[in-house]
């Protein structure tokens, strides 16, 4: 039988690439995610390395994995919320 789902809400951690704020993403990333060999940050993510575009943001997921997205993207999907 077929049946509909959907997806948990899921609160992530995300940091917002300003396009000079390279330090505070190595330090939200890890030294393990981060690779810095462009001029972008670029994430090791599950897939591969992900390069990271200024506006983008960087998302941790629930099992510490780690992505990016585009901010126009990002605007239409995700909700910022406060603490």
């Amino acid at each position: 039988m077929i049946k509909k789902c959907r997806k948990r809400p899921i609160v992530h951690e995300c940091l917002q690439f300003t396009g000079d704020n390279y330090k505070e993403c190595r330090e939200f990333l890890g030294e393990d995610n981060y690779d810095n060999t462009l001029n972008y940050p670029n994430i090791k993510t599950l897939e591969g390395i992900m390069s990271v575009n200024k506006g983008s943001w960087i998302l941790k997921g629930a099992e510490g994995e780690f992505w990016a997205v585009k901010e126009s993207v990002f605007d239409k999907t995700y909700d910022i919320i406060d603490d």
